[in-house]
C-alpha cells in the first residue's frame, strides 16, 4: 500500500463523466482514444502507475471541458492489450486528490498538480458503517432493482462487507455525474452511504423533491 509521502504531486487525468472510483475498490476501463493508449504507457512506466479519475465539470464560457476539484488516483493492477490495439486495464482505488493547478505540457492526454491532503483515511484500513442496517438497505436495494428491471447476486452482496457493498453500487448504479461527485466526496462511508440511500429513494420517486430523505 502507498504511502501519502510516495504520491506524487503531479499525475496524468482521465477527465469521465460518470466513471467514479473510490479508494480500495476496482474499477474496469477499456482505452481506445489514442491520447489515452498514450496516458496508460507513460503510467506504466512510472513507479506508482497512477491514474487521476475526474469527473468532467462544464464551465460557461471556456474552451474545453473544465474539471471539478476533486477526483479519485487509481493504480493500473491489470493491463493486458487486444489484437487491435486496444488496453483493457483495471485501476485500484488509492487516493482522493485535490486539484491545485492543470500542467501545460506536451502530452495529448491532461496533466494536473494535485494535493492529497485531508485524504489520509483513503490510504487506511477499510472503514466501516457503525450506523448501517444492511436488512432495511437491501429492501430498499431490491425494490429499486425492481422498479429498474435490474438483477443481482443477492447472497453476494448480503455477505459482501460495508464498505465494498456501499462502494461498489455507488460506482456501478447509474446516477448522473453530480451525484457520482456527490458520493466521491462523502467524508466517510456512513455520509456515503447515506447520500447512496438519498439517491436510491430520489430516483424510485422518479426525481420528486418531495419526500426525499434528509
Amino acid at each position: 500500500m502507498l504511502k501519502q509521502s510516495e504520491l506524487p504531486d503531479t499525475i496524468a487525468i482521465f477527465p469521465l463523466g460518470g466513471a467514479l472510483l473510490l479508494p480500495r475498490a476496482r474499477l474496469p476501463l477499456h482505452i481506445f482514444e489514442p491520447r489515452y493508449l498514450q496516458m496508460i504507457e507513460d503510467a506504466l512506466k512510472t513507479d506508482c502507475r497512477l491514474i487521476g479519475m475526474i469527473q468532467p465539470n462544464p464551465v460557461p464560457g471556456r474552451d474545453g471541458p473544465g474539471l471539478h476539484t476533486i477526483g479519485c488516483a487509481g493504480r493500473i493492477t491489470q493491463f493486458s492489450e487486444t489484437e487491435d490495439g486496444r488496453y483493457m486495464i483495471t485501476l485500484g482505488g488509492v487516493s482522493r486528490f485535490r486539484v491545485t493547478k492543470e500542467v501545460e505540457g506536451f502530452t495529448p492526454y491532461r496533466r494536473c498538480d494535485v494535493n492529497w491532503d485531508g485524504f489520509d483515511r483513503d490510504l487506511g484500513k477499510d472503514e466501516a458503517d457503525a450506523g448501517f442496517n444492511r436488512k432495511s438497505f437491501l429492501d430498499l436495494l431490491e425494490r429499486y432493482f425492481d422498479t429498474r428491471g435490474l438483477s443481482a447476486d443477492w447472497d453476494t452482496l448480503k455477505e459482501a462487507d460495508d464498505e465494498l457493498l456501499i462502494n461498489s453500487l455507488s460506482m456501478m448504479l447509474d446516477f448522473e455525474a453530480e451525484d457520482k461527485q456527490a458520493l466521491l466526496e462523502a467524508p466517510s462511508l456512513e455520509t456515503r452511504r447515506e447520500t447512496l440511500v438519498t439517491l436510491i429513494e430520489y430516483t424510485m420517486r422518479g426525481g420528486q423533491e418531495e419526500g426525499m430523505m434528509q
